[in-house]
C-alpha cells in the first residue's frame, strides 16, 4: 500500500481529481489524504465518495493546532497553503498509525506511468527530495530553491519525523510568497537537507518530476505508447502554469521557462492532460457552481485587474501563441436529444 496527501480547494479541485484518476491508472494500491482547504472542496469530495480518497476538512485540520492558526493571521491565502504543507504529513502520521511511508505530492501533478520505480529509489531512505534540474540558463531560478516541493516522501523514523518538524517549525515561524534572508515560501528550506539530516535520497530518475522548467534538459521520444525522457519512461509531470486563458485555449507555461514546445511535448504530455482536466470537470458539474463549470480559474486573491494588467495579458497571449505555447483542446458539447 502507497500513502499519499495534497491539498486544494475548490478552485484546483479538477486538478486534484486529475491527479488522483492518474493515480488510480498507474498506481497499484494506495490511499490519498485531501487537505480540503475549502468547505466547498470538502464536501464535494465527500458526496463523490472516491474508492482511496481521504477527505480532511480544514475544521479538522486546523482544531488542535494554535500555532497554525496564529500564523494564518498574518499570511495571504496562498502563504497559508504553503504554510500547511509539512504539517499535513505529520498530520496524517499522527491520526493514522498504520502510515509507515508518506508521499506529499503537489496538486497539479500528472502520472504517466507508475510511481513504483521512484519508491524502489528511495529504498529504505527517510526522506525522499527531488531537484528542479534547471538548464544553465535557468541557473538563477535557483533563487526560489534548488529542489522542488513537488514530490516529497517522509518514512516513520528519528530522520523523517525530525526533518517534518523542523521544517514545520520554519514555515510556522516563516512561509510568505517572496523571497528573503535565503528563504522563499514552503521551498527555499529544503536547499540544505542532504547535509542537515540524515537519511535523504535526492531522486535521480528523469522522468520523475519532468516539467517545463526542466523540459530542455533531456530528448524527448515516444516508444510503444511511453513518453521517454532520455532514455528513461515519464512517470508523472509537473503542470505548474498550465491553465485556460480564454475558453478552449490553454497555456502550458514553456515560454515562461524558455523551453522548447515541441509536437511531441503538446501532444503526448500537455493534450492528455487537459483532456483529463476537461474530464474531471465535466464530472463535477453537478456538484460545483457556475463560475467553476466555465473553466480552470487559478486562483487569484483579486480578481479585477487593472487596464495596464490587461494589456500586458494580451502581449503574453500574443507572445506565447508565436512561440508555440498555447494549445486548443474544445470541449465537448453535450448530446442532445432529439424531438420526436
Amino acid at each position: 500500500m502507497y500513502y499519499f496527501c495534497t491539498y486544494f480547494d475548490q478552485h484546483y479541485l479538477p486538478r486534484g481529481l486529475t491527479l488522483y484518476r492518474s493515480l488510480r491508472k498507474h498506481c497499484p494500491e494506495f490511499k490519498l489524504w485531501v487537505l480540503c482547504m475549502d468547505d466547498t472542496a470538502y464536501r464535494i469530495l465527500r458526496a463523490l465518495e472516491l474508492p482511496g480518497i481521504n477527505p480532511i476538512s480544514l475544521e479538522d485540520f486546523e482544531r488542535n493546532d494554535q500555532e497554525l492558526q496564529t500564523a494564518k493571521i498574518n499570511r495571504s491565502r496562498i502563504e497559508y497553503y504553503f504554510t500547511c504543507t509539512p504539517s499535513l504529513s505529520l498530520f496524517v502520521m499522527n491520526n493514522w498509525p498504520e502510515v509507515d511511508l508518506i508521499t506529499y505530492l503537489d496538486a497539479d501533478l500528472f502520472f504517466f506511468e507508475s510511481p513504483v520505480t521512484i519508491f524502489e529509489e528511495i529504498g529504505k531512505a527517510s526522506i525522499a527530495i527531488m531537484g528542479h534540474r534547471f538548464p544553465s540558463k535557468l541557473k538563477h531560478l535557483e533563487l526560489y530553491g534548488i529542489y522542488n516541493v513537488g514530490w516529497l516522501t517522509f518514512r516513520r523514523d528519528t530522520d523523517g519525523i525530525d526533518c517534518l518538524n523542523w521544517w514545520r517549525d520554519s514555515c510556522i515561524e516563516w512561509c510568505y510568497d517572496r523571497t528573503e534572508d535565503g528563504r522563499f515560501a514552503d521551498q527555499k528550506y529544503l536547499d540544505d537537507w542532504p547535509t542537515r539530516f540524515q537519511g535523504v535520497r535526492v531522486i535521480e530518475h528523469k522522468g520523475a518530476n519532468l516539467a517545463p522548467w526542466n523540459v530542455d534538459n533531456y530528448k524527448l521520444s515516444s516508444a510503444f505508447e511511453k513518453v521517454l525522457v532520455d532514455d528513461q519512461p515519464l512517470i508523472f509531470f509537473h503542470f505548474h502554469r498550465t491553465k485556460e486563458v480564454i475558453p478552449n485555449l490553454y497555456t502550458t507555461g514553456l515560454s515562461l521557462y524558455h523551453a522548447n514546445s515541441s509536437s511531441l511535448l503538446r501532444n503526448t504530455i500537455f493534450r492528455p492532460y487537459i483532456k483529463s482536466l476537461l474530464e474531471a470537470e465535466s464530472g463535477l458539474a453537478n456538484h460545483i457552481n457556475q463560475g467553476l463549470k466555465q473553466g480552470i480559474r487559478e486562483l487569484n486573491d483579486n480578481p479585477i485587474y487593472s487596464t495596464l494588467a490587461r494589456i500586458k495579458n494580451i502581449i503574453r497571449l500574443s507572445l506565447g501563441i508565436l512561440l508555440g505555447d498555447y494549445i486548443l483542446v474544445r470541449r465537448q458539447q453535450p448530446v442532445r436529444k432529439q424531438e420526436s
